[in-house]
């Protein structure tokens, strides 16, 4: 059985260092800026043979509960009362303060075990906050340093005696052996198209600009507050992953920073947060574009549509905040025509009307980013396609180049997600877009591949019978 650690503290003591360090991965945004962190993100921590889940947590200060540093504190308390024990991490090179005090007496309180960590003890003039911590009453400090990794086995032995030894090292289970036998490779069969696989967990991320209200839909679909949400613009900076059970599917959600314009970017840390957004993109498989129903179309909200076509990732349009809207038929119909408009490059993309502080909508989005997964994993028989492109090159032939006709001979899909299919033909290279564009939007219609990138790549066969220097020359006679 695994357990929780929460690490807490007040701002710009090193948690998030802390937290990469012991995950081994930079998924935490870190800067010298106090109060990065504000949601409360998991991660598998590996700690010298010790696994455990371990939850960074946003530094904690004295607020009022309804403003943005009380919410933020209301995450926090959240993750300690859910973890097995806390690391609170004090700063050791700055020494106590009176939040530093305060937090002490709160997980005192909670009744759960503690243990203490002086960060920062690398430093010159940190033995003097290393001693101030003992007056904390929360029992011997442990020395690290998160940055350059100081400590770690200090650390490991703390966290087993807080624990437990059995708790710390729960015994193997025995895994019997089985004899397994494995599918044999199969023959090449140009009427074979695999079936979807709805039993794997779906990645998801949200983005869109900011205060679109992509953390209240992501609330909204758990049932309870678990992402940090307000009027104010711009409070999700890290992508945090939650997931949940969807009709039996295991679904992994990425909230993401909001991404405004590039030239208005300019701070540092919203640098940092807009990168962490687009790997959040990268990592996902169906991207959901979050629009304000109440301003649609912004040129930001066309950029990201684009920006995820051209990362190859299927697309849906969630448009939030419907329960704003007084003519709801009127707007719709409007926002279908925009749509098909301005967004060609993803011409059939699914877009549904939401609310996230209602709940309006959402198992009809759930079912459209379903059915987009579906589309973007679409294989297509070998066999399919030459029929299909036999006919559509005869309804409408490649143009002729220089008096000669170019001919597209063979067909085959040759990945999905997205579909991508290889035609070999002559002279690819003096084949126009606007005929690869033809092609693309046959294969959508004729193939129902509403939504999603469709890529065709081109590929020409060596002449046997053209010399290097570009020459015809004549065949050689057998001997």
């Amino acid at each position: 059985m695994s357990f929780t650690v929460a690490i807490v503290g007040r701002p710009n003591v090193g948690k998030s260092t802390l937290f990469n360090r012991l995950v081994g991965k930079k998924l935490a945004l870190v800067d010298d800026t106090p109060g990065v962190t504000r949601d409360r993100r998991p991660g598998d921590a590996r700690l010298m043979g010790l696994t455990f889940t371990i939850i960074d947590t946003a530094g904690l200060e004295k607020a009022e509960a309804e403003s943005l540093q009380g919410r933020m504190r209301a995450q926090t308390e959240a993750a300690i009362d859910e973890a097995d024990i806390s690391l609170f991490v004090v700063d050791a090179k700055f020494g106590l303060t009176p939040v530093d005090k305060e937090l002490a007496e709160m997980l005192r309180r909670r009744g759960k075990p503690v243990v203490l960590v002086a960060n920062k003890s690398e430093a010159k003039g940190s033995d003097g906050g290393f001693y101030d911590a003992y007056t904390l009453g929360l029992g011997e400090p442990v020395p690290i340093s998160a940055e350059h990794g100081q400590g770690m086995l200090d650390l490991r032995d703390a966290i087993v005696e807080a624990v437990g030894e059995d708790r710390a090292y729960p015994p193997k289970e025995d895994i019997a052996e089985t004899n397994v036998n494995l599918p044999q490779e199969m023959e090449e069969d140009e009427d074979y198209e695999p079936e979807y696989d709805d039993t794997k967990p779906l990645r998801v991320a949200i983005i869109g600009r900011p205060n679109a209200g992509k953390s209240t839909l992501i609330n909204r679909f758990l049932g309870e507050d678990r992402l940090l949400t307000g009027p104010e613009a711009g409070i999700t900076r890290d992508s945090i992953s939650v997931e949940w059970d969807w009709n039996g599917r295991t679904i992994k959600m990425f909230d993401t920073a909001g991404m405004r314009r590039k030239a208005r970017v300019t701070e540092k840390l919203e640098k940092l947060s807009v990168a962490d957004s687009l790997r959040s993109i990268r990592f996902a498989e169906t991207v959901v574009i979050v629009f304000d129903a109440t301003i649609p179309f912004e040129k930001q909200d066309l950029q990201l549509v684009d920006l995820v076509v051209r990362e190859g990732r299927a697309a849906v349009l969630a448009f939030n905040k419907w329960d704003l809207i007084d003519e709801p038929q009127a707007l719709l119909a409007d926002l279908r025509e925009k749509t098909e408009r301005l967004l060609p490059q993803a011409r059939g993309i699914r877009a549904v009307p939401i609310s996230g502080q209602t709940g309006r909508g959402l198992d009809k989005l759930m079912q459209s980013i379903i059915d987009t997964d579906m589309t973007w994993n679409r294989r297509i028989s070998t066999a399919k396609l030459n029929r299909w492109l036999d006919s559509i090159t005869t309804q409408h032939p490649p143009p002729a180049v220089s008096g000669r006709r170019l001919k597209l001979k063979y067909m085959t899909q040759v990945k999905a997600r997205p579909p991508a299919f290889m035609i070999s033909c002559t002279r690819a290279d003096a084949l126009p877009e606007s005929y690869t564009r033809y092609l693309v939007n046959s294969l959508r219609t004729d193939f129902n591949i509403p939504g999603v990138p469709i890529r065709i790549m081109y590929r020409e066969k060596d002449n046997p019978y053209e010399s290097k220097s570009g020459g015809r020359r004549k065949p050689q006679p057998a001997k």
